[in-house]
C-alpha cells in the first residue's frame, strides 16, 4: 500500500469493519503479540509439566487481551487509524483500557514468579526468579506504581499529547505512532496494575482504596471526550485532510472520536469495578474459611477466652 510523506496510508477503500479487520497492520506489534503468547503458553507449560495447575480462566484472559492489541494494531485497522481520528481513538482506548486489564487478569507476573528457574543451593548468584522479585520491589517500581505517579500519568497521557504539537509530531511516522502506541499500552498496566491486584507487586492498596484510584482518573477520560465532541474545528492537523476516498468529514470524525473516548471510561470502569468485587467476596470468604479452620484446631479459643471475659465482667458488677 502507498503512503504518502507523513507516513499515512493512501487511497484507502471506505471504511467497514470487514475492511478494517483483514489482515495487515504493525509487524513490530505483530512481533510483541507472538512473544507473549509464546512466553506466556511456555510458562503454563513448565506448571503443567511439574504437575502444579493454573486456572483457565487466566490463559482465556490473557490470550484475549493479546488478541485486543493484535485486532487494533495488526490488521487493516491501523491503517485506517493513521487517518481517521475515530479510528485512532478506538485503537488508543483497546490498547489503554481494555486490554491491559485482559493482559492483566491473566496475571503473568504470577506465572513468572512460579514459572521462573530459581537459584541452585550452593550458588550464590540470584536466578532469573530472584531477580524478578529484586526487581518488583525495587524503588523504581515503587514509584511507577504509586498512585501519585500512575493517575497523573494516566491523565497526561491524554490532554499533553492530543492537546499538544507531540500528537503531530509521533502521527508523521510509523515509528513514532508505535511508539505512541507502545506508551498507552504501558500506561495503561501501571495504571490498572494495582487496581486490579492480581499479581504482586510493592503497593497493596485496599479494596476501597483500588475504587478510589480507578474512578480518580476515569473522569478526565470523559472530559477529554467531551472536550473532542465540543470542538468547533479540527484540534488537530494529522487528520484535517483524510484522503478522498474515505468520504470523510474531519470535525464530524472528530466528534465520533470523542463520543469513542466518553464511551470507554465508562466500560472498562464497570468491568474493573465488577472485578474489584469479586475478588474482594472471594477475600472475605477465604478469611472466613481460615477463621473457621483456626477455630476448629484449637476449639474456638478466641470465643471461650471472650465469654470467659464476659462473665468476669457481670462478676464484677455483680460484686
Amino acid at each position: 500500500m502507498d503512503h504518502g510523506g507523513h507516513g499515512m496510508p493512501m487511497d484507502l477503500p471506505p471504511f467497514t469493519l470487514g475492511r478494517a479487520l483483514e489482515f495487515s497492520g504493525d509487524p513490530v506489534f505483530l512481533a510483541g503479540c507472538l512473544l507473549a503468547l509464546g512466553l506466556y503458553g511456555w510458562g503454563v507449560v513448565r506448571l503443567w509439566r511439574r504437575g502444579d495447575r493454573w486456572p483457565a480462566g487466566r490463559i482465556v484472559a490473557f490470550v484475549l487481551g493479546v488478541l485486543t492489541v493484535a485486532s487494533v494494531m495488526c490488521t487493516a485497522m491501523n491503517d485506517y487509524g493513521m487517518v481517521m481520528f475515530s479510528v485512532h481513538m478506538v485503537q488508543h482506548m483497546v490498547v489503554s483500557m481494555l486490554s491491559p486489564i485482559l493482559l492483566l487478569l491473566g496475571a503473568p507476573v504470577t506465572l513468572a514468579l512460579r514459572a521462573l528457574p530459581a537459584t541452585a543451593h550452593g550458588r550464590g548468584r540470584k536466578g532469573p526468579r530472584e531477580l524478578l522479585v529484586v526487581f518488583l520491589h525495587s524503588r523504581y517500581m515503587r514509584v511507577v506504581t504509586h498512585p501519585a505517579f500512575t493517575i497523573p500519568l494516566f491523565i497526561a497521557s491524554l490532554y499533553a499529547v492530543y492537546f499538544s504539537p507531540i500528537f503531530d509530531f509521533l502521527m508523521g511516522s510509523r515509528l513514532g505512532h508505535i511508539a505512541m502506541m507502545t506508551h498507552f499500552l504501558a500506561v495503561g498496566l501501571v495504571f490498572f496494575w494495582p487496581i486490579m491486584g492480581v499479581d504482586p507487586g510493592p503497593h497493596r492498596p485496599s479494596h476501597i482504596m483500588r475504587m478510589l484510584e480507578l474512578f480518580a482518573g476515569m473522569p478526565f477520560h470523559a472530559f477529554f471526550g467531551i472536550a473532542l465532541m465540543m470542538g468547533t474545528e479540527p484540534m488537530v492537523t494529522t487528520f484535517l485532510h483524510p484522503p478522498a476516498s474515505l468520504g470523510v468529514d474531519p470535525l464530524q470524525d472528530q466528534s465520533a472520536a470523542g463520543g469513542i473516548a466518553w464511551a470507554f471510561s465508562e466500560i472498562p470502569s464497570v468491568l474493573v469495578l465488577v472485578a474489584l468485587l469479586f475478588q474482594w467476596y472471594t477475600s472475605d470468604q477465604r478469611q472466613a474459611r481460615r477463621s473457621d479452620r483456626a477455630a476448629d484446631r484449637d476449639g474456638d479459643a478466641e470465643l471461650v477466652a471472650y465469654n470467659a471475659y464476659l462473665a468476669s465482667l457481670d462478676a464484677r458488677g455483680r460484686g
